[in-house]
């Protein structure tokens, strides 16, 4: 079960509730039976397993940034 955030138009009282999704949202605030919302806030994110991070991709193919670049030819040796 979800814990959500209500917060008290009235008072300004934050407070959690354990709640099913089923359960319909708190309209009145426990200290005073103001009016309450529920507060949304951001969740954080896990990246868990292999491919999330640049060493995990592309095994064994070589880099382009690691390959040396040089604009002369490659000379011949003709001797």
């Amino acid at each position: 079960m979800p814990m959500y955030v209500y917060k008290c138009d009235e008072c300004g009282h934050h407070f959690e509730q354990l709640q099913k999704f089923s359960d319909k949202p708190l309209k009145t605030c426990p200290r005073c039976k103001g009016r309450v919302k529920r507060v949304i806030h951001p969740t954080g994110v896990v990246f868990k397993g292999s491919g999330w991070y640049i060493n995990d991709s592309r095994k064994g193919e070589p880099s382009a940034a690691a390959e040396p670049k040089s604009d002369s030819k490659p000379s011949s040796s003709s001797d």
